[in-house]
């Protein structure tokens, strides 16, 4: 990211430079995983469709990255789990942000790693998108659909 993103009373919310604020998205880990490459590797593709980027790194607790999300005007949250554990704390995660109303309508999604297993993939999908997850996606699909989502996502950005 090249700068910060700051707000003024009611303006739009612009870098410390003064030009217009990209659309900003969090991405994220979860508490149970320390892996960093996946994260970097999301934060270079979503800066490379257009957007701004807070990476909050690895071993993200509930608390901060709850913190973050609701400390920013946020477009998106991208979720990224390498350790097969992304199901058991994504689940967590969500009723956590979704329980914030000034989150209630930001897209988050998830994906990467979510089981330790194939076995029930389809079924965790659908737990995580119930639970409140915009999309999910798992370790086979390829990036295409989420960076048809992101371009989508700022395509409609202001």
């Amino acid at each position: 990211m090249t700068a910060d993103i700051v707000s003024a009373g009611t303006q739009p919310p612009a870098r410390v430079d003064g030009t217009p604020a990209k659309p900003l998205i969090v991405v994220s880990s979860l508490a149970s995983d320390a892996h960093t490459w996946n994260l970097v590797f999301l934060q270079l593709l979503i800066e490379e469709l257009g957007a701004d980027v807070v990476n909050l790194g690895p071993a993200v607790p509930d608390d901060l990255l709850v913190a973050e999300c609701r400390a920013r005007p946020v477009a998106m949250v991208v979720i990224s789990s390498v350790n097969g554990h992304g199901y058991q704390d994504g689940l967590r995660a969500i009723a956590r942000l979704r329980a914030c109303p000034e989150l209630a309508e930001v897209p988050i999604v998830i994906g990467g790693k979510l089981g330790v297993s194939a076995v029930g993939r389809s079924e965790r999908a659908e737990a995580l998108l119930a639970a409140g997850f915009d999309a999910v996606y798992d370790d086979t699909g390829g990036v295409e659909p989420f960076q048809s989502l992101v371009s989508s996502l700022l395509a409609v950005s202001p």
